[in-house]
């Protein structure tokens, strides 16, 4: 048989070979995870066609060339099912684009969104997400400001598709970067892991764990302006959506180029997440998460900046889970139970489609 499968096919001891990209290859759903294939497909297809240059950092957000005290960011949501334990599509479109700014350093300003509604989509459950986006907008005090809608055939998309811009301003003292991570680097987390993407699983395929997990979806903006005194000493944000942690610290590692060593002791996996993932095969450290950060600060503020999260009930779980290390730049390694270091690779696709 021949031509490009649907999903890369493992090669000897089991390595999946990167995606062919030519005319005659095809998009994959791993190309939408985060992960190498998203990479790859950046490289390869999205930065060339924009004229940017590749090899420099990939940030949540970006400032503008005019004005670098503002930060702006667009994000797609295509979650499925639209509405999951702890949250909808609605609340998780806000609450994602406020995120990226706030990993940034910037306070967000407005938001504008827009809809892509598939033709059958009943009133009724358009307006409870409508709903939902509004009232978490209103929570986080950030307006709507501007949006468009769209309608399309029956079949032609999966129910309803979002897509929202944000606005920001840079919160004074704060610069975070992917690419800013330096040697002994203490690693934060705000919260535990995992609960965001085994939620929507449960959900989506009928599991039963809807009752025990739900989403953290959740905006942080509030956390990060908590860490303004600590000012450059805060050196890398993320939060750790697509790909959960795993793909965020590679990430961080790449740009930043320092190897970054996480304990396994310290991981903040619920325990009814952990249940869920072993018994799906799933690795908590690549579920998507949508309600905590990691930070990559200095060691001497580490212990300020744990006690700042603390205070608010965003970060009332913040722990150090790593550290920057010498080693061999770009690499991520786990300390495991046993004492043994096992390397983290950057996920290649998607454990889980259609997350967020």
């Amino acid at each position: 048989m021949t031509g490009v499968t649907d999903e890369p096919v493992p090669g000897p001891g089991g390595v999946c070979p990167p995606a062919r990209t030519g005319q005659d290859a095809h998009v994959l759903l791993g190309h939408g995870a985060g992960g190498r294939l998203s990479a790859e497909l950046l490289d390869s297809l999205v930065l060339p066609a924009l004229g940017v240059p590749a090899g420099g950092p990939m940030e949540d957000a970006a400032t503008l060339p005019t004005a670098d005290s503002l930060v702006m960011t667009t994000d797609g949501f295509v979650v499925s099912p639209l509405v999951f334990p702890g949250g909808d599509i609605g609340d998780l479109a806000v609450h994602g684009t406020i995120n990226d700014l706030a990993m940034r350093g910037a306070e967000p300003l407005a938001l504008t969104v827009a809809l892509i509604v598939e033709e059958g989509l009943p009133l009724g459950e358009l307006a409870t997400v409508l709903a939902s986006l509004g009232a978490a907008a209103h929570a986080a005090g950030v307006p709507v400001i501007a949006g468009d809608t769209k309608v399309v055939g029956r079949g032609q998309a999966d129910r309803l598709f979002i897509t929202t811009t944000g606005v920001g301003r840079r919160i004074p003292g704060l610069a975070p970067s992917a690419a800013a991570a330096g040697s002994g680097d203490a690693v934060l987390l705000s919260g535990p892991i995992g609960a965001h993407g085994t939620a929507v699983l449960s959900t989506r395929e009928g599991l039963g764990f809807v009752t025990d997990i739900v989403s953290d979806t959740r905006p942080l903006h509030r956390l990060v302006r908590l860490l303004s005194p600590l000012g450059d000493r805060v050196h890398a944000l993320r939060d750790p959506t697509r790909g959960g942690l795993a793909a965020a610290l590679n990430e961080i590692a790449r740009d930043s180029r320092v190897q970054v060593e996480i304990d396994e002791a310290s991981l903040p996996v619920p325990d009814q997440v952990a249940a869920a993932c072993g018994l799906l095969g799933l690795d908590p450290l690549q579920v998507a998460n949508e309600g905590c950060l990691v930070a990559f600060v200095a060691a001497d503020a580490a212990d300020e900046a744990l006690r700042l999260m603390r205070s608010l009930p965003e970060g009332a779980d913040a722990v150090r889970v790593g550290r920057v290390t010498d080693g061999p730049p770009g690499r991520v390694v786990l300390n495991t139970l046993v004492g043994a270091l096992r390397i983290v690779d950057l996920p290649l696709g998607e454990q889980l489609p259609r997350i967020c």
